[in-house]
């Protein structure tokens, strides 16, 4: 299979805190991330340029693919649908599940599901292996994808669009309204919506989740709960220490998770709340709305590398993987570009 080399550049400070620990191509944007749209949509074409260069931002359809292959590459690159920031990913989220569903649900049969379940619309693919019973499932607003192996515990109350990957589970009584994404390996439970989740993270326990962007191998405690609209209504602002400057995000807006954080049981995070990579959340108050990376607590305490290493490489192992020396060392040059900063 042929496929473009997909480039991080001038806007990589934009999708913080992400950006750290990984490139905009594996920043997920409905149900799948973008480098996994490049790769499902070129998985049978042998005319697309080898190695072409395309930035990283751009998000491919069936069009962008034909105008590419027919050597077309600037033109196509001004009709394409591009992510700018993290408001972006949030934005187009709706959009994006919609395509991806039909992308990956096309010439295939969804495996069958159990009479016990209460059934609303049609567009509901589940992949073999799935474990679902006695839930409700709502596909007129938007179409219900269920990753092969996942298990949907009885009495889930599930609105599209919605997509779980591979191995995931919705615990008990879940409420989950669209457009609600999360990866492989995810634990869903409480309450949530128009949110996206990544690989391998669990938001398992009672509590709202809403208008979010959680990353990779973090957990949300047992009564974590976001905000996602301010009191007076107004504009919510996201921080972003790399441009030193605030990003309007809209009306609503919850919270931003970096990969590798958890967060302590009835953690309270207010609106628009940003924080940044591997760090651990607790305290007996709401967040200040911007936490750095490797924050230990909400008082400017620092998780100390060494002590972050093992915690994570722990979290990872719960999950059957493994901290590999290349994720080491790429969190121990962003714990020394933190302090860098000061």
């Amino acid at each position: 299979m042929n496929g473009p080399v997909l480039i991080d550049g001038f806007f990589l400070d934009d999708f913080f805190p992400f950006s750290l620990t990984r490139s905009v191509a594996d920043i997920r944007c409905g149900i799948l991330t973008i480098r996994e749209k490049w790769n499902l949509l070129l998985k049978n074409n042998n005319s697309f340029p080898e190695g072409l260069s395309v930035p990283a931002n751009v998000i491919p359809d069936q069009d962008l693919i034909q105008s590419i292959s027919t050597g077309k590459l600037e033109k196509a690159l001004e009709k394409a649908q591009i992510i700018l920031n993290l408001t972006d990913i949030l934005r187009l989220n709706d959009t994006e599940m919609r395509k991806d569903f039909q992308m990956i649900t096309e010439g295939r049969f969804s495996s069958e599901i159990s009479a016990t379940n209460k059934i609303t619309g049609s567009a509901i693919f589940v992949e073999p292996g799935v474990v679902m019973e006695h839930c409700y499932l709502n596909a007129n607003e938007g179409p219900l994808y269920i990753g092969k192996d996942s298990l949907i515990m009885e009495g889930s109350m599930i609105r599209g669009p919605f997509a779980i990957g591979e191995k995931g589970i919705v615990k008990m009584g879940a409420k989950i309204y669209g457009a609600t994404s999360a990866g492989r390996h995810c634990v869903l439970g409480g309450e949530i919506k128009n949110s996206i989740i990544s690989d391998y993270s669990n938001k398992a326990h009672d509590g709202y989740l809403g208008d979010s962007v959680i990353g990779q191998f973090c957990n949300l405690g047992a009564g974590c709960t976001n905000s996602n609209i301010k009191n007076s209504g107004g504009s919510v602002k996201l921080w972003n220490p790399l441009k030193n400057d605030y990003m309007d995000a809209g009306q609503k807006f919850g919270l931003v998770l970096g990969d590798y954080c958890r967060a302590a049981i009835n953690t309270s995070f207010n609106t628009g709340t940003v924080v940044g990579p591997a760090s651990h959340v607790f305290g007996n108050r709401s967040t200040p709305t911007y936490l750095p990376s490797f924050s230990w607590g909400l008082d400017g305490e620092v998780y100390e590398i060494d002590k972050a290493i093992i915690h994570i490489g722990k979290w990872k192992k719960l999950k059957g993987q493994y901290l590999t020396n290349n994720e080491i060392q790429q969190l121990k040059y962003i714990f020394d570009q933190k302090n860098q900063r000061k």
